[in-house]
């Protein structure tokens, strides 16, 4: 599947399809995106991104990002032309209120929280899951909770709010996603790996310190700044509404 996705996308790339507006590399210097880790906490894998080393720290090539991200960028674009669903998975403090944003706006389910284990690879269990938060969250909204005593409602209320933390960002998910979108692989190494079982793409923001070689799409940059994540949520946040817009303009001519 991922081989007839990448030749559909030099296809289309070569006929010139794609309209993605890609940050600067200006843009991505002011973000502080070429900023590594320090020399003792690189991956050797990620060498062929790095540009320099400036004072014990790796300098990343952000030409190779700017071209990364176009990259990953297209994929993207075409798998939401085809009406898939993209997992966007991101905990860190810094990316996880981005990141739910920017999903919760493309119509895209999210993992913000914790990644609980099978999560993809048991994913039969957790349907259970958020079937039983949207029954309750229903029955909340249509008043029909409101027959339990009082003691009854706070122990639902608790119940609801573990469930949303863990699969509140789901809700609209009914199948297995066609691709992940992970914010920083070394922290989320669990969704990763389930992914790779599931033969699942993934998109990941790598920063010099991660070992690249299991990303379909590296997007090779700074993992802690927030500008970096500002800059390039933003270019996908685009990127997919942009894709959304010309599918429901495409589908309602064809009508």
């Amino acid at each position: 599947m991922l081989k007839l996705v990448k030749f559909k996308l030099l296809e289309q790339r070569k006929k010139g399809q794609f309209m993605i507006k890609l940050p600067k590399v200006e843009e991505m210097l002011a973000a502080g995106m070429h900023f590594g880790h320090t020399k003792s906490r690189w991956h050797p894998k990620m060498e062929k991104y790095i540009f320099a080393a400036r004072k014990g720290v790796y300098i990343i090539d952000l030409e190779k990002s700017q071209e990364a991200l176009k990259g990953a960028l297209e994929f993207m674009e075409n798998l939401v032309k085809e009406g898939k669903t993209i997992l966007f998975v991101g905990t860190k403090n810094q990316v996880k209120a981005p990141m739910k944003e920017l999903a919760q706006e493309a119509g895209m389910p999210y993992v913000t929280e914790k990644w609980l284990g099978g999560t993809l690879t048991n994913f039969t269990v957790f349907k259970k899951m958020i079937k039983k938060y949207k029954d309750l969250s229903e029955e909340k909204r249509s008043g029909k909770l409101d027959k339990y005593t009082k003691k009854e409602r706070l122990d639902i209320d608790r119940e609801m709010k573990k469930l949303e933390l863990r699969v509140g960002g789901l809700v609209d998910l009914n199948k297995q996603p066609d691709a992940l979108f992970i914010w920083d692989i070394k922290k989320e190494k669990t969704a990763l790996t389930e992914a790779r079982k599931r033969n699942i793409p993934v998109i990941a923001l790598c920063d010099t310190n991660v070992d690249p070689s299991q990303v379909n799409y590296v997007i090779p940059g700074n993992d802690d700044a927030t500008k970096t994540i500002k800059l390039v949520l933003s270019s996908v946040k685009e990127t997919i509404l942009s894709a959304k817009k010309e599918a429901g303009e495409k589908k309602d001519s064809a009508k």
